[in-house]
């Protein structure tokens, strides 16, 4: 007698999955929050008039900025009620999506109490931003109190897994919603009067700017 019994060699019908109970999950997702402002031609004109004023008067600051004009972190101080009108809707936005929990991981009532930051930005023909994160906040965001006349200056997110899903196989795609561009970037193109929300540690830069017309935004971090 044979020690292993011989395999059935008839053969096996193709197999298949059940629609009912087949499931796709996506594990470890970075949300990234697009909001459109009501009401954003009223707020906007007030904050564009203080913005180029400040750019005007001031020198500015060099940190991430490749070309353009960057405030001081102090924009809160000087944007007179627009500028309020402007915190406001970002803390209500970030408020929404933060939850406060315990060291057990269970979720806890009421949420945090924010400091924040915020600066100006205005980029013209050929300026943009290096890549960078934000150390020390939770919370980052822009508002585009002007996206300039739409040629070029995308807002360019890093996949912050870095390049590991396409490092052994650059030629493959995940054929799945949302993983199009894992291991590369995703980009948006600024629209006037939306706000964008994402995580501070998320890589980030802005791509050169080729519009005639200056790029107005604010950008803002939320940190306890």
């Amino acid at each position: 007698m044979d020690a292993f019994p011989t395999p059935d060699l008839n053969p096996v019908e193709p197999l298949s999955f059940s629609a009912q109970a087949f499931r796709l999950r996506s594990l470890f997702p970075t949300p990234l929050l697009m909001a459109p402002v009501n009401g954003a031609p009223a707020l906007n004109a007030p904050l564009r008039e203080a913005i180029l004023a400040r750019a005007a008067g001031c020198e500015g600051v060099q940190r991430n900025n490749n070309g353009g004009w960057q405030s001081d972190d102090d924009f809160w101080s000087w944007s007179g009620p627009a500028g309020a009108a402007l915190l406001d809707a970002a803390t209500g936005l970030v408020n929404a999506f933060t939850g406060l929990k315990n060291a057990d991981g269970e979720a806890l009532p009421g949420g945090p109490v924010w400091r924040s930051n915020a600066w100006a930005n205005v980029n013209r023909a050929g300026d943009a931003n290096h890549p960078h994160h934000h150390p020390g906040a939770f919370w980052s965001g822009v508002y585009w109190v002007d996206a300039g006349d739409g040629s070029g200056g995308e807002f360019e997110i890093h996949d912050p897994r870095g390049i590991l899903p396409s490092f052994f196989a650059p030629q493959l795609r995940m054929a799945l919603p949302g993983c199009l561009s894992a291991g590369l970037t995703d980009y948006i193109t600024p629209e006037t009067g939306t706000m964008l929300i994402f995580p501070a540690w998320l890589v980030h830069a802005v791509r050169h700017y080729h519009g005639e017309r200056p790029r107005i935004s604010v950008a803002f971090n939320f940190s306890v």
